[in-house]
């Protein structure tokens, strides 16, 4: 997968319209983490330094599902963006429309305007062609990158490449840098380690990785559902018995492929799913009636640990445990710090595991931790993302 990169395009003296994620946490109209924010900088400030450019940015903002919807606005958004920027943004009154045409229309070299939440128009999610080629109206060149949202085929994400000469921002050509290899020439020994409550969000993406991995470490709750299926107890603990025949099918494709499948092989369980809880080790595979499993156990941990150590290229997806719970966090910790310590290209993609990484401050020894939680999903699944496509160098 080659992609054309803002490093490919002729920016100078142009007006740049450029489609970030900005979907950032937001508490009494403050911006409480900026993470995406700063993602996006090194592309913003890279076409901000070439001679002569203006730059329109567009981004969503949570759901306002095509309303206008002041609680949604981006003005407290755009507020840190110029901020961190360290030169005035100026946020539109609208998305589209004369107004808005002319304040884009009389940018200055050097200038940044940040347009309205783009979904307060149902005609973004239906990837409208007019919607689309009205925004593309803005700028002379199209550069996306926002990872996070290249999974849809949305008008600011894939409707107006059609319109302008299209090119992923350093961000989105980062993303692709890491992941694409995983799925199609990893560096062997290729471990992929995925968690998550259910297996029925996760078979896709185990399916995708069996044709290139040699070990898959299945935890969270969805291991219960394979454990199950292998003839084990598992207690009272979560299990999808639709996925049974699924289950048993991927195991038997695994084998025949010669990929090693791991499961915890003792766990912490809880007699119920509580935060306040109490953690009780079972030291086997099989749970006692009466208990339910929130976390692999340090046997499992290990053996986990282990496995990376000789590992060339690893894949983290999904916490193993719930470790949103501390009592039942340790699971999880002890993972991503097997991770931070190996010698391999690790990447951690998935909104939970990144969470886990920088909830324990490890996400600077992580080769790559992706920025985009649905999308980072469905490329390890092996989908096109509308957004990536649109972007793709023709050969």
């Amino acid at each position: 997968m080659v992609l054309n990169t803002v490093r490919d395009a002729d920016l100078t003296n142009k007006r740049v319209l450029i489609r970030v994620d900005f979907n950032v946490p937001l508490k009494d109209g403050v911006v409480k983490d900026a993470t995406r924010i700063i993602a996006a900088l090194p592309t913003i400030n890279y076409i901000l330094d070439r001679p002569g450019t203006s730059l329109v940015v567009m981004s969503h903002f949570g759901r306002p599902k095509g309303q206008k919807n002041p609680e949604f606005s981006m003005i407290p958004v755009g507020k840190k963006f110029q901020e961190l920027l360290k030169r005035p943004v100026k946020v539109a009154s609208d998305v589209i429309g004369p107004d808005v045409k002319n304040e884009v229309m009389s940018l200055k070299a050097g200038e940044v305007l940040l347009l309205e939440n783009c979904r307060f128009y149902p005609q973004e999610e239906a990837n409208d062609s007019d919607f689309a080629k009205e925004l593309a109206s803005y700028g002379d060149v199209y550069v996306n990158d926002a990872f996070g949202t290249a999974h849809r085929a949305h008008a600011s994400t894939e409707g107006v490449a059609h319109f302008l000469p299209a090119y992923a921002g350093f961000l989105i050509e980062k993303e692709v840098k890491f992941m694409a290899p995983l799925l199609e020439n990893p560096e062997k020994p290729f471990v992929a380690i995925i968690g998550g409550a259910k297996v029925s969000s996760k078979i896709t993406v185990l399916e995708s990785l069996a044709k290139t991995c040699n070990t898959i470490i299945i935890g969270g709750g969805m291991a219960y559902t394979f454990l199950k299926v292998l003839g084990h107890k598992i207690g009272k603990s979560l299990v999808e018995e639709d996925f049974f025949g699924t289950a048993e099918s991927f195991l038997k494709t695994a084998k025949e492929k010669g990929v090693r499948v791991i499961l915890p092989v003792d766990h912490v369980c809880a007699s119920s799913f509580d935060e306040s809880a109490k953690p009780v080790s079972v030291n086997s595979v099989d749970i006692p009636d009466d208990l339910m499993g929130m976390d692999i156990g340090p046997e499992t941990a290990k053996l986990i640990a282990e496995v990376l150590t000789d590992a060339k290229s690893v894949v983290w997806n999904g916490p193993m445990g719930v470790f949103e719970f501390s009592q039942f966090a340790k699971g999880t910790e002890d993972v991503a710090k097997a991770l931070a310590s190996s010698k391999a290209v690790t990447v951690v993609g998935g909104g939970d595991s990144v969470a886990a990484v920088n909830k324990f401050g490890l996400a600077d020894n992580i080769s790559h931790v992706s920025t985009g939680g649905g999308a980072s999903l469905e490329f390890l699944e092996g989908k096109v993302l509308p957004g990536i496509k649109a972007l793709e160098k023709v050969r």
